[in-house]
């Protein structure tokens, strides 16, 4: 797949609907695109202000914040419900109304360990081509994220110096929000939408015991990972949410363990026409 101009794709018109835009990944993706002077219609569950953006009221589980929603949009950013086993339920009506009301490009946000008809959200990845005639899947890895902000393991470094996971020895290719962000924006507003999914990731593999070195090698603090079995993980998220999704969870580190995210691809750099960033570069711009 070759890179649409940056010139084709500014003048490309259209308001882009981005479902989470006070998220991860939704966030990055709005402010992109308003810096690029796209129209955005920023979603959240309550209405949170974005810069340059027109924010609305969005709930997966309330139908009624659906039509304002889509309102004058024709492509929209899918996050996913937060630990819904079974996000199809809510997505795919909403996906066909979407189509109804003149959607007609969607970039799903799914993962590389969930496969096209996968489980989760990849009953919705497998819907999706047959939804729309202009479409891509984001399956980025691992986010790099996971160790800054608020995440579990950040709060982890930040509190115990541990990182505790049910990865072994397992490599994984940890990928930057900012390089899914910017492939998002491509994905939504390129001349040529990709119609495929797309695996992400960053440009090397790194086990947690590397995430720990780096950690400590830029921070200054010692960092260490702990390995847990797959119970032990389990029931430590099951203190936290569903048991189902606590579960499902601990099998994708078991997955990690057995080599399943050991991989890099070129993808970012194929549509970006930039390397993805390196985790070391991630933490010294921004520490956990």
């Amino acid at each position: 797949m070759t890179t649409t101009s940056t010139a084709s794709s500014a003048s490309t018109p259209g308001t882009t609907l981005v479902i989470g835009a006070t998220g991860t990944t939704g966030s990055r993706t709005a402010a992109r695109l308003t810096a690029a002077g796209h129209r955005v219609k920023a979603a959240s569950r309550h209405a949170t202000p974005v810069p340059g953006a027109e924010a609305v009221r969005f709930d997966w589980y309330d139908a009624a914040t659906h039509a304002a929603a889509l309102d004058g949009a024709d492509r929209v950013y899918l996050i996913p419900p937060l630990g819904d086993p079974d996000p199809a339920e809510v997505m795919l009506p909403f996906l066909r109304r979407a189509r109804t009301a003149g959607v007609h490009r969607a970039v799903l946000l799914s993962s590389s360990a969930i496969p096209e008809g996968g489980p989760a959200v990849g009953t919705v990845h497998r819907a999706l081509p047959g939804l729309f005639d202009q479409w891509a899947v984001l399956r980025p890895s691992w986010f790099m994220q996971n160790f800054t902000g608020t995440h579990a393991h950040a709060v982890s470094i930040r509190e115990d110096g541990i990182i505790a996971t049910a990865t072994g020895t397992g490599r994984v290719g940890f990928v930057d929000a900012e390089d899914i962000a910017a492939v998002a924006v491509h994905a939504l507003t390129d001349e040529d939408a990709p119609n495929t999914d797309l695996v992400l990731t960053g440009p090397e593999a790194l086990s947690y015991d590397d995430i720990a070195t780096i950690t400590t090698e830029v921070t200054g603090r010692p960092v260490v990972h702990r390995p847990l079995s797959y119970e032990q993980m389990r029931d430590r998220l099951a203190a936290l949410m569903p048991l189902e999704f606590a579960s499902m969870l601990a099998g994708l580190d078991r997955a990690i363990a057995e080599g399943a995210e050991d991989r890099v691809t070129d993808t970012v750099q194929r549509l970006t026409g930039r390397p993805a960033r390196t985790f070391r570069a991630l933490l010294e711009r921004q520490r956990p």
